[in-house]
Formats: C-alpha cells, structure tokens, sequence
C-alpha cells in the first residue's frame, strides 16, 4: 500500500504506530505482549534500533526509534513486523485462546486479501512513521504514547503500566526495554 509517509534519515528520531489487522485485540495477553519485547531488545543488540520511548497496547504499538549506524529504520521495522507477525500467529495458533479460532480467521481472511501474503497478515501494513525534529514535537508524542494506557482506562498513572517506556522518563527505575531518552 503506497503512503506518503516514508522514514527519513534513519539517526533521526521517528514517531510510528502499527496496528494489528481490524483492530483485533490480539495482544491482550501478557504473553504476546512478552513476544514483542523480546524481539525489540533483539533488534536493539542486533540490529542497530534505538527506542526512545514506547508502548504496547492490545491492538497496536507506538514507538519513537531511530537506528545506529548504517541501519535503515524501514528495514528494522520490516523485519521485526514479520518475525513478530510469524511468532504471534504460531502463539495464537497454539494457545488455549479462547478467541482462537475467530482471530485465526480473521489473519486468514485478511491474509488471503492482500497480495503481499500468502495465508496470513498480522500487521496492518503502514506504520505513518513521522521525523521528529524538534523538542516540542517529541514531547507530544512522547506524552501521546505514556497516556494511552490512561486514555485506555487501564491504569490511572503512565508509570504503572508495564509494557512502556513511562517509568524509564517518570520514576528512577528501569523499564523492560532499554531506552535511550530523549528529553
């Protein structure tokens, strides 16, 4: 799918969003939201990616990322949805979810729609990634990404929820992912 939003320079700090397909809650589980951290700190001591802030939701992501060196954003991205995609498909497949089949369904349907597939599509295809170039906007967007589990009702503080990068900004702690600040 064409878009007019395209990476940049890739040391240069990027907003993106990617959902799952239809908006489908398939990272409702801790265990898929897991899946997702763990092949981010792979791209981070792998790949050259850089997070900067982040959230996990049960539909989407939002991250602010950059890459190191000659590492080319889009590339990290495409490579991380695709792994991610192939492992969270299995672990769905292979859960007692009782959403299963329903979900299963869905990846399939939207699979077999979209000719860059084969079977199944996990991800939406575009990430809208947009070039931060100046503090004002970061801080928007890094605000926009720490108050969408509070947005979302799920808990009544940025730093509580796990599955961020807020308490590696809010509080002395330490977060899941290592995060390189920005502000």
């Amino acid at each position: 799918m064409a878009t007019r939003y395209r990476f940049g320079d890739s040391y240069i700090p990027h907003f993106i969003t990617f959902s799952v397909i239809n908006w489908i809650d398939a990272l409702s589980r801790p265990h898929y939201k897991d899946i997702v951290v763990d092949s981010l700190k792979y791209c981070i001591a792998n790949k050259g990616l850089t997070i900067h802030s982040w959230v996990i939701m049960n539909n989407h992501v939002h991250m602010i990322i950059s890459a190191e060196g000659d590492s080319q954003l889009a590339d990290i991205v495409r490579d991380f949805k695709k792994f991610t995609a192939a492992k969270l498909l299995e672990a769905v497949d292979q859960s007692s979810e009782s959403r299963r089949s329903w979900m299963m369904w869905l990846f399939g349907a939207a699979g077999r729609a979209n000719t860059n597939n084969t079977h199944y599509q996990f991800w939406q295809q575009d990430n809208h990634p947009i070039a931060l170039n100046n503090h004002p906007i970061a801080q928007q967007k890094i605000d926009y990404i720490h108050d969408n589990p509070v947005r979302a009702g799920i808990v009544f503080a940025p730093e509580h929820y796990i599955y961020s990068s807020a308490v590696d900004y809010y509080d002395i702690q330490k977060g899941l992912l290592p995060v390189e600040l920005l502000i």
